[in-house]
């Protein structure tokens, strides 16, 4: 049985189709005071397995206060078999104290979500991967790189250098492109004198290239705006950019597009004009080997 909370309703859907299995509705509306009410519209059986799949991105409050509605109701029903996939996993993004007193809130939310009684947790390139060892029960961090290499082996006529726009996602773009048999790269900070900083790609040129930028979070758009501008002035063709969690805040896609981009596109952990990639494969093909 799948359930799909409203973050999530679209790709819910494309799981269940993907696996033949149920989707149950859930029926939610906020109140004028803006607190939720929230059914679950079918009745399910006790020795159901039940995968809930809710993003808990913006407004994450709202969302996962709705995700903890969902494993609640399904504890009154007396479900015991619960996982919880939520491909965009909000508060995940601090999985360590860097101040005294500081709340580490991928700890707080592993704790809420355990306590709701659930058996495992999927979601999809979560920032750290030590953000799994904060759970007890076993939590999976999943890959979208093999349907992004998918998507433009599918949609490129030409292979494109894959590009991270920094050293921290240069193992996105190396995964990538060892699957689609392509080159990549990452942009490096090169001191060229004590007041001089230049930002250029690490080992290979450009020039004349069709290039895609790949990152897993792309929030404001800054990194990449730069990242842009940077190989516009070294001869890039074109520059395409892909990301996993299309945060995309703050005109970050028109930025994007000002720059010079040719497209932006992310996959649908989270709802978003741009979310053209659907992970529904990814997630249900991991959902058959559990």
């Amino acid at each position: 049985m799948i359930i799909g909370g409203s973050a999530s309703q679209a790709l819910a859907a494309q799981v269940a189709r993907e696996l033949n299995d149920k989707l149950c509705s859930v029926e939610t509306k906020k109140f004028p005071d803006g607190e939720r009410y929230l059914r679950i519209k079918e009745e399910i059986p006790e020795n159901e397995k039940v995968y809930v799949i809710q993003s808990t991105g913006y407004p994450q409050d709202e969302n996962m206060m709705e995700l903890f509605f969902i494993l609640d109701t399904l504890n009154d029903m007396n479900i015991e078999d619960i996982t919880v996939i939520s491909p965009y996993l909000g508060y995940s993004r601090q999985e360590r104290r860097f101040k005294e007193t500081e709340c580490i809130s991928a700890k707080a939310t592993a704790k809420l979500l355990q306590s709701m009684g659930i058996k495992r947790l999927i979601s999809v390139n979560l920032h750290e991967q030590s953000i799994c060892d904060l759970y007890d029960v076993p939590a999976d961090n999943l890959s979208a790189m093999p349907a992004i290499a998918e998507h433009i082996k599918n949609t490129f006529e030409e292979k494109p250098i894959i590009l991270a726009p920094d050293k921290g996602a240069q193992g996105f773009a190396k995964e990538i492109a060892t699957q689609l048999d392509t080159d990549y790269d990452y942009l490096e900070k090169v001191r060229i004198s004590p007041e001089v900083v230049e930002t250029k790609t690490k080992n290979i040129s450009v020039e004349n290239k069709q290039v895609v930028i790949i990152d897993d979070i792309i929030s404001t758009g800054g990194t990449i705006v730069n990242a842009i501008n940077i190989l516009k002035e070294q001869g890039a063709v074109s520059v395409d950019v892909i990301c996993v969690h299309p945060v995309l805040v703050n005109d970050a896609i028109l930025k994007i597009y000002a720059a010079g981009a040719r497209s932006v596109q992310g996959t649908n952990t989270l709802k978003s004009e741009v979310a053209t990639i659907s992970l529904a494969k990814t997630i249900a093909n991991h959902i058959k080997t559990l």
